[in-house]
């Protein structure tokens, strides 16, 4: 089979590379994309290697890159991205690249740190221009009358001792010495500051405590928040001014300003100081204004054309490391003027990768070519599947639940159909199939700008890398929804109902319930060209009974021909490792267990359904219709059905009792057969290795695999370093699992059943209890009222039965699929196949995978 069925055949080879050559061959290696190399130094450590040094350039050259990433995102400024993936550089442009980044980052560093300091020294002058407008309305206040509270709260700072001796002062006044006095040294002084708002209050109790009520505080809010130049935030502060008394609280009031961060400035006691101190600061904020506009415009200037290279030099930097670490991954020989490596590549791809290496030898410049040896080994290869936009969703869907063993069957091209198929059974619906199968076409047509987007939204990222499902799945379940004839609840009567009323018209107001007989005229006699009669639809009393045994019935044959299905992949697997044992007493017993009871099963549904009808003669009439379930218990334990009713046949057709005695015994007889058949060979294979070599036939029959490889676990494994109680005991364990989840794999197919029924009654429900209220208002404010009810209903439609019962539905099919399907020959042993790619590289963000 072609590698669409299996993974691809894949050799191990030796690479020996010229020392000059290597770095170019390994830069056309991981533009192809095809070979994953081996750590052949495992024991080396990673700063003992020998091109460390070069990744240590390239980390330090990613970092200047992310500082100047951080720059231009801190900025807003548009970074050009053409989708571009420019060539490795040379080895020899690595020095113009690290000359370029280190003048980059050290231009811009000296700019941000003139601009810290120019936005401190704004800072600084912006808070000093706020002290001098605030403390002048203090000292206004005292100036001009209102001086009654300053003079009693400044006077409470002075000891009764200088009021008593200082009786005729007359006036307290603020300040130091401005007017002269008596007893100087008992003057108030003051200090002022801006301390964060939020801090404030906790500010002025540390005050009041430490000085024991011996200070005066007044404050006043900056209107305007103030920018922080070391981290660029807005600060909210206050301006205070301190009243005290003495060189001692002097000193702790500054202390307690210190420990609380509050910034002290001076502050002139004479009006004249402080108003020409005021027109310096505003003139040299005017100046400092100039300056940062200059910078901010030079340093804007410097980010703006990093920007345009920035990606492309991200890119370059990480295909250089990219290189140089899988350099590291490679052995010296003796001349220290080679290069030897190992690695895993497709064997259809062979010429491609050597005119890869040709390529890169000539670019080098290099005469000596390389060589690249197909080596044998009988290690496990990696699995590597080829995908495309299409398959690569159902590839994922399928090595989440386990990569496949070294070329096992691989289901991934029949999950494309059975997967979307067995969704859309559970989610049959025309109206919410279209709104999926729109939602996923209207991602596949923009798929190009989406993807250039490169959002980090997980939730979207699943959506679009799903969309080919999703329009799947939307298509099958608008299929379905035409079989159930269901459309938001409601049918579509496209050919006209083949059943008609014979009742008149009093008789249908008059009564309740009426029932239509098919053995009557009420029934054309011919089926509804497709689907559902959409009569079913009026039928309120008993549609679910209808829609109930039709979708149960369907369930199990959907089910059972599934398992069948599987069972049948697992003889591939065993005709392609040559895996003879497991095809006689694993393949054979199971394909038989699961025909005789289950698949005869599905042929009585179909015998029932073809040999009775209300139109038939008795005994063949609806009456006489014997239960499926109540035979098949009966047949499995060897019971004599009963019959249906009176006068009626026991049996559907002739033999049927001796048909379903024989299958019984064959599938009993199946059971030891899985369960000792190979253990026993393998038994007696031992005993005659004992007395002659076992050829290389033998070893194929016993459950080696001639192909080459190594151990399959799609049923070419090895046995002959397993004790013979391990493999009876592991035979027992896959034998017991089989006949029982046979059993319980079928009843678990119900669920497409359950989920049906469910889907259709949630929309049903919404229909009546939501939309239907809308529909029944009449005249204008009834349109209004249906416009919100029809929004609400939409919204709860999507929600609900879209999202939430797609997404049930969804995690129901992949489980029929990882558990009843692959379970009957999907092994999934293997491990992925990474290759040395650029591409996986960038997308991944610079993360080099190690591959050994």
């Amino acid at each position: 089979m072609g590698s669409l069925f299996r993974s691809e055949e894949m050799a191990l080879c030796q690479l020996f590379l010229q020392s000059e050559a290597a770095y170019a061959c390994v830069s056309e290696l991981g533009e192809l994309g095809l070979v994953q190399f081996r750590d052949l130094n495992p024991d080396v450590n990673a700063f003992q290697r020998k091109f460390v040094n070069e990744v240590r350039r390239c980390d330090e050259m990613e970092r200047k890159l992310r500082y100047l990433e951080k720059e231009i995102k801190k900025d807003g400024i548009p970074m050009l991205d053409t989708g571009e993936s420019p060539e490795a550089p040379q080895p020899r442009e690595m020095i113009d690249l690290e000359a370029t980044f280190e003048k980059l980052e050290n231009e811009l560093r000296e700019v941000n740190q003139n601009a810290e300091a120019l936005k401190r020294n704004f800072l600084e002058l912006t808070e000093l221009k706020h002290i001098l407008r605030k403390t002048q309305v203090f000292f206004d206040e005292q100036e001009g009358g209102l001086n009654h509270t300053t003079e009693s709260m400044t006077r409470a700072l002075i000891t009764d001792e200088v009021r008593t001796a200082g009786a005729s002062m007359g006036p307290v006044q603020l300040g130091f010495m401005e007017k002269s006095i008596e007893r100087e040294d008992y003057l108030p002084c003051f200090v002022a500051g801006v301390i964060s708002r939020e801090k404030l209050p906790a500010f002025e109790r540390m005050l009041w405590r430490a000085c024991r009520g011996n200070v005066f505080l007044r404050q006043a809010m900056i209107e305007s928040p103030l920018e922080d130049p070391t981290n660029g935030d807005q600060v909210y502060k206050s301006v205070f001014i301190i009243f005290f008394q003495g060189d001692q609280l002097k000193t702790r009031v500054k202390k307690i300003c210190e420990g609380f961060r509050a910034t002290l400035y001076p502050c002139p006691e004479a009006p004249a100081d402080r108003r020409e101190m005021a027109m310096g600061v505003m003139t040299r904020i005017e100046d400092l204004n100039t300056v940062l506009g200059q910078t901010q415009d030079h340093r804007h200037r410097v980010l703006v054309a990093a920007a345009k290279n920035l990606k492309n030099w991200f890119v370059k930097v990480r295909k250089i490391k990219a290189i140089y670490h899988t350099l590291n991954l490679f052995n010296l020989d003796v001349t220290q003027k080679c290069l030897i490596a190992e690695c895993w590549v497709p064997l259809l791809d062979i010429e491609t990768i050597q005119l890869a290496l040709r390529r890169g030898t000539e670019r080098s410049g290099s005469s000596v070519p390389p060589i690249l040896n197909r080596m044998q080994t009988f290690e496990n290869p990696p699995t590597y599947n080829r995908t495309n936009k299409f398959t690569k969703a159902f590839q994922a869907l399928i090595d989440a639940y386990g990569v496949a063993s070294y070329r096992e069957m691989n289901p991934a091209p029949y999950t494309i159909i059975t997967f979307p198929f067995l969704f859309a059974v559970m989610f049959g619906d025309l109206g919410h199939g279209a709104i999926m199968a729109l939602f996923g076409l209207w991602m596949i047509r923009k798929e190009k700008g989406l993807a250039a987007q490169k959002t980090d939204n997980e939730i979207w990222n699943i959506f679009f890398g799903g969309r080919y499902i999703i329009f799947l799945m939307g298509v099958f379940s608008m299929y379905t929804g035409l079989i159930y004839n269901d459309i938001f609840s409601k049918s579509l009567n496209i050919f006209g109902s083949h059943w008609h009323l014979s009742y008149n018209k009093s008789t249908v107001w008059n009564n309740k319930y009426l029932q239509l007989s098919p053995a009557t005229s009420d029934y054309e006699g011919t089926p509804y060209p497709f689907g559902m009669d959409p009569i079913w639809q009026v039928a309120s009393s008993n549609k679910i009974v209808f829609q109930n045994a039709y979708k149960m019935k369907i369930s199990i044959i959907f089910g059972v021909l599934h398992m069948i299905f599987g069972v049948i992949m697992s003889w591939h697997n065993h005709t392609y490792f040559r895996n003879r044992l497991s095809l006689l007493y694993e393949f054979i017993p199971q394909l038989l267990f699961l025909v005789v009871l289950f698949f005869y099963l599905v042929l009585l549904m179909f015998i029932k359904w073809n040999r009775y009808a209300a139109t038939n003669e008795f005994p063949m009439t609806e009456a006489c219709a014997p239960s499926i379930l109540i035979t098949f218990i009966d047949m499995v334990l060897f019971k004599k059905s009963k019959p249906p009713g009176l006068h009626c046949n026991t049996y559907m057709f002739a033999g049927q009792s001796f048909f379903q005695t024989v299958f019984v015994l064959i599938a009993l007889a199946c059971i030891p057969v899985m369960l000792l058949g190979k253990p026993i060979k393998i038994m007696q294979a031992r005993k005659l290795a004992n007395v002659q070599p076992i050829t290389g036939a033998s070893d194929a029959e016993v459950g080696g695999m001639s192909n080459g490889g190594g151990s399959h676990g799609g049923g070419g494994e090895h046995h002959d370093e397993e004790e013979m109680s391990e493999i009876f005991i592991h035979q027992g364990i896959h034998t017991i699992e089989y006949v029982l989840g046979s059993v319980s794999h079928t009843a678990s197919y119900l669920r497409l059943w359950a989920l049906s029924l469910a889907h259709a009654q949630l929309a049903e429900v919404l229909w009546s209890m939501v939309l239907s209220l809308g529909l029944n208002k009449e005249g204008w404010l009834g349109g209004i009222f249906l416009t919100v009810v029809f929004a609400f209903w939409a919204v709860l439609t999507v929600g609900i039965l879209v999202l939430m019962e797609g997404l049930s539905a969804f995690l129901h099919t992949l489980r029929l699929h990882w558990v009843e399907f692959q379970s009957k020959f999907y092994m999934g042993h293997g491990y992925a196949f990474q290759p040395f790619s650029f591409d996986t590289i960038i997308e991944n963000g610079g993360a080099v995978t190690e591959t050994e």
